[in-house]
C-alpha cells in the first residue's frame, strides 16, 4: 500500500523554512509511511493570503492566527481540539496557543513563538544598558544623532499598524477586538501617533520601507543603527553565524519601565479540511508540538513555542541570551482582533498608518478613518 503525502505551505525564511526541513528526517524515521514536503511564500504572503485559498492546494498550513475567525467562518481547517490535551495548555509561552482558539475550537497549533520587543546591535550600544522606557530611549537616540547614528523601527504598511497597537496596549487602554466596540481611546491614539512620529524622527527614513525581516538585515548590515523598540523578534539574528549578532531585550515601556502589550505573532500549523488522510496530517502535527522537536527548531535557524525550550540554557545561549532577555515581554503579550474580516482592516490599516506617517494624511483623518474600517466589521 502506497503512503500518505502530505504538502505543506510556510513562509520563506531560514527561521521558518530551516526547522521544518531539518526536522524532518526524525518524522520519517518514526513514520516511514508519511511523505511531508514544503513550499515558502514571501512574508507578506502570509500576512495576506487567505488560507481558504491555500487550504486548496495544501494539507499542511503555517499560519498567522488572525486569520482565526475567517477560519472559523468558512471551516476551510479542521479543528485541532482532540491534539490539545491539559498538558499542552501551559506547554507554550505567553497566549500563543490561545491566539488560535476561536469560536469554541482550536484551529492550529504553535511552532513558532514572538512578539514585538526591543533588538540593538551590542558593539554599538557599548556599556550603555538597552533603554527601559521610550523616554530612556529618546534621550539615548539624541546622543546617537550627535554621533552620526539612529534607531531604528519598521514602519512599513502592517508592521507600523502593529506598533500602534502595542503601544496602546502599553499604555493599558489597548484598540477594540471586537469590531461593536469603539477602536481606540483617542487621547491614548494621540500619545502613541506622537512617540511614533519622535521616533521616526530619530530613524533613517528608510524605516518608511522597512518591514521586520528588512529592520533586522540593516542592522546586521549598517554601522549606524543602534537600537530598535519594537519589532517581531527573528532570534536567528543574534546566531553567531552572523557577521554583527543583534541582542534583543524586553519592549521598553511608553512611559516606563513596561513590557506589558506587546502584540504577540509566531505561526501555527493548521490542517485543510480537504486533506486526504486525516490520520497521517494529524501524526506530523503532533510530531511538531513534541519538545525533542521544537528543541531541534534550535539547531535548525528556529524559534521554538515551547517554553521549555524558551528555558533552556543551551538554546537561550546559542541565541544570544534572547529567550531569557525576553521572556517577561511574550509572557505579557496582547492578542490582536481576529474576527471574521478583520484581514481587510489589517492591510487598509497598515496603508493608513503609513501614509500618516508619511505625512500625506493627518492623524485626525487616519484615527476616523481606521475607526470606520473597524465599525464596517460588523
Amino acid at each position: 500500500m502506497a503512503g500518505a503525502r502530505l504538502k505543506g505551505m510556510t513562509w520563506r525564511h531560514r527561521r521558518a523554512v530551516d526547522p521544518l526541513l531539518g526536522t524532518l528526517p526524525a518524522f520519517r524515521a518514526q513514520r516511514p509511511d508519511i511523505e511531508v514536503t514544503w513550499d515558502a511564500r514571501p512574508l507578506h504572503g502570509f500576512e495576506f493570503q487567505p488560507v481558504a485559498e491555500l487550504a486548496e492546494r495544501y494539507d499542511l498550513i503555517i499560519l498567522d492566527h488572525p486569520f482565526a475567525g475567517d477560519i472559523a467562518a468558512g471551516n476551510c481547517l479542521l479543528p485541532l481540539d482532540e491534539l490539545v490535551d491539559a498538558g499542552m495548555a501551559s506547554a507554550f509561552v505567553g497566549p500563543s496557543l490561545e491566539t488560535y482558539r476561536y469560536a469554541g475550537h482550536v484551529w492550529a497549533l504553535p511552532v513558532d513563538a514572538a512578539c514585538q520587543v526591543a533588538v540593538y546591535r551590542p558593539d554599538l550600544l557599548g556599556d550603555a544598558p538597552a533603554p527601559r522606557s521610550w523616554g530612556e530611549m529618546f534621550a539615548m537616540g539624541e546622543r546617537a544623532r550627535g554621533r552620526g547614528q539612529n534607531l531604528a523601527i519598521a514602519l512599513q504598511g502592517v508592521h507600523g499598524l502593529m506598533t500602534f497597537f502595542t503601544l496602546c496596549a502599553n499604555l493599558g487602554r489597548p484598540c477594540a477586538t471586537d469590531p461593536g466596540e469603539k477602536l481606540v481611546d483617542r487621547a491614548t491614539a494621540a500619545a502613541v501617533l506622537d512617540a511614533m512620529r519622535r521616533l521616526l524622527a530619530l530613524s533613517p527614513p528608510e524605516a518608511l520601507d522597512w518591514n521586520s525581516i528588512a529592520l533586522h538585515d540593516a542592522m546586521a548590515a549598517r554601522e549606524d543603527l543602534v537600537y530598535c523598540p519594537a519589532v517581531y523578534c527573528y532570534a536567528t539574528y543574534a546566531e553567531a553565524d552572523n557577521p554583527h549578532p543583534l541582542r534583543f531585550a524586553d519592549l521598553p515601556g511608553l512611559e516606563g519601565p513596561s513590557p506589558a502589550g506587546s502584540t504577540i505573532g509566531g505561526t501555527g500549523i493548521g490542517v485543510s479540511a480537504r486533506v486526504a488522510d486525516r490520520g497521517a496530517a494529524f501524526a506530523y502535527v503532533r510530531f511538531l508540538m513534541e519538545s525533542a522537536t521544537q528543541r531541534q527548531f534550535a539547531l535548525h535557524h528556529g524559534q521554538p513555542a515551547r517554553r521549555d525550550c524558551w528555558r533552556d540554557a543551551e538554546i537561550d545561549a546559542r541565541f544570544g541570551g534572547c529567550y531569557t532577555d525576553t521572556t517577561l515581554t511574550i509572557e505579557r503579550a496582547w492578542i490582536r482582533p481576529r474576527y471574521r474580516g478583520y484581514l481587510a482592516f489589517q492591510a487598509e490599516g497598515g496603508k493608513l498608518m503609513e501614509a500618516h506617517l508619511r505625512g500625506a494624511i493627518g492623524e485626525a483623518r487616519l484615527l476616523d478613518e481606521l475607526s470606520r474600517l473597524h465599525a464596517q466589521a460588523r
